[in-house]
């Protein structure tokens, strides 16, 4: 059965355009109306909690007017929903986002350009090529540098390593069924789970990922590197990359990336850097040195959607020889056939139909412009080292480490505490400070310890904003330690 002119109407076309624009109206009022009642970044909701007015919801029978789906939306979703933009949100790597970014966002839903080839996309092919080439400049590539926009830092890690992978394999000596087995990625201690997530992807043995230790500063140990590259070699593997990462997801350390770009020139082997938080330096008026060494990388990682204050989707993978793009070429005759007069951008990506991203940082950068960006990172990362300094003598609070970046790892520990009471009080002071709606931090572990950590991605945020959280955790420390001993 054909759909109804009363259907039909639903469907963006310029004869609609009236109904769009009260349609957009009514949604940006009806948020803007939810951030005006806003208290705090949560509501404390439970999963089971959450999950039911979702399941009581029949898809099968539609409200038919927006004003009812929106406060229908309201109930089981934003009422709820957690918000980065508030001081007091310190958990994840989630940041606030700039308004010409929402702004890009209105032309990249509504007119839904696909940006896998040329005639689905026309300019926007050249925006994101523009913008890679940008980014690869602020990080030293020359000529014959390339990228492509992704939809975060697992896929651009994955996508580097897949590079990396293929470059090995074409230069073993060996090959055969078991070249795959011999060959071994090397990443801190520390570095980002996607590593080794991307290995079991690509293939690789479960011991393929090499931890190589850090040091007290929570950066890559050079000669511990050293060592387990000679050791491969001794033992007949092959080392088909490193992975140093340019800020830790728990202490936003930058490995030294130019000693390890030398030791990769030294053994041959591919060098990846995962800038997905660190990323943002390379618009810092005063930090870009803290990515010395990056511009030897043959493939970088950076997260748009974190220290570029983009919303989600937002990220790139850049290679220093764009011809390494080639190991992920495919082609089809429907799609891009191998004598296709235009440029197409599914040449290089892993994904085949892709949002136009790029137009979020292009809409920022016309109106905002680098130096602003990298101000707001300058601004967290004072703002954690502010912190860090005002509370290195307080007495209920133990700090981990000192920030690389914009985090703070600390834990709930007053003298004559033990490590394993700190242990049990870590994660039920995350969930109490959930539960009241206050604030959120993240967890996470240290040596097996359990530890607290602020995210501090807000450049709107305080000290005190930041000592209010760190108040509230010693505050529920103080009351379930009490409780403990009642």
């Amino acid at each position: 059965m054909s759909p109804s002119p009363a259907q039909l109407q639903h469907l963006f076309h310029p004869d609609h355009l009236d109904g769009y624009v009260d349609a957009m109206r009514l949604g940006v009022d009806h948020l803007a109306a939810t951030m005006r009642r806003l208290t705090g970044p949560a509501t404390g909701v439970q999963p089971e909690q959450a999950a039911k007015p979702i399941a009581d919801v029949d898809l099968d029978a539609p409200l038919g007017d927006a004003a009812e789906a929106l406060a229908e939306m309201s109930r089981v979703y934003l009422d709820d929903a957690i918000w980065f933009h508030d001081p007091t949100y310190a958990a994840h790597l989630n940041c606030p986002v700039v308004l010409p970014a929402l702004l890009a966002e209105v032309f990249v839903s509504a007119v839904n350009s696909s940006l896998d080839t040329f005639d689905q996309s026309v300019g926007g092919t050249f925006v994101e090529r523009h913008l890679v080439d940008w980014t690869n400049g602020r990080i030293g590539f020359g000529r014959g540098a390339d990228g492509i926009f992704t939809s975060g830092g697992t896929q651009s890690n994955l996508q580097g390593l897949h590079l990396a992978r293929d470059r090995a394999l074409a230069r073993t000596a060996h090959g055969g069924p078991h070249a795959l087995s011999r060959l071994r990625i090397l990443a801190s201690a520390d570095a980002h789970f996607s590593v080794q997530k991307s290995a079991r992807l690509l293939g690789l043995g479960a011991d393929a990922v090499v931890a190589v230790p850090v040091g007290p500063d929570r950066r890559m140990d050079v000669d511990a590197l050293a060592g387990a590259l000679d050791d491969l070699a001794a033992y007949g593997l092959s080392p088909m990359a490193v992975v140093a990462t340019a800020g830790t997801t728990d202490f936003g350390a930058i490995d030294p990336l130019a000693a390890i770009a030398e030791l990769c020139r030294r053994h041959d082997t591919w060098l990846h850097v995962d800038a997905a938080y660190g990323g943002g330096l390379l618009v810092s008026p005063t930090r870009r040195h803290l990515l010395v060494g990056i511009e030897h990388a043959d493939s970088v990682t950076v997260d748009y959607h974190k220290t570029w204050f983009q919303p989600v989707s937002a990220s790139a993978l850049l290679v220093r020889d764009g011809r390494h793009l080639g190991h992920v070429t495919w082609n089809a005759d429907y799609l891009n056939p191998k004598d296709a007069a235009h440029p197409n951008q599914v040449d290089k990506s892993l994904q085949t139909t892709r949002r136009f991203d790029a137009l979020k940082l292009w809409l920022t950068l016309r109106t905002m412009g680098p130096d602003t960006i990298g101000a707001y990172v300058d601004t967290v990362v004072d703002l954690a080292r502010d912190a860090y300094d005002a509370l290195a003598d307080d007495p209920y609070l133990e700090l981990c480490a000192e920030p690389g970046l914009s985090t703070l790892v600390l834990r709930y520990r007053p003298a004559g505490m033990s490590e394993d009471e700190a242990d049990l009080l870590a994660p039920r002071i995350r969930q109490v400070v959930y539960e009241r709606g206050t604030a959120m931090v993240a967890a996470t572990k240290v040596n097996g310890r359990c530890w607290l950590k602020l995210t501090l991605l807000n450049p709107l945020a305080t000290l005190d904003d930041v000592l209010s959280v760190t108040g509230r955790l010693v505050e529920v420390g103080r009351e379930l330690t009490e409780e403990a001993a009642a």
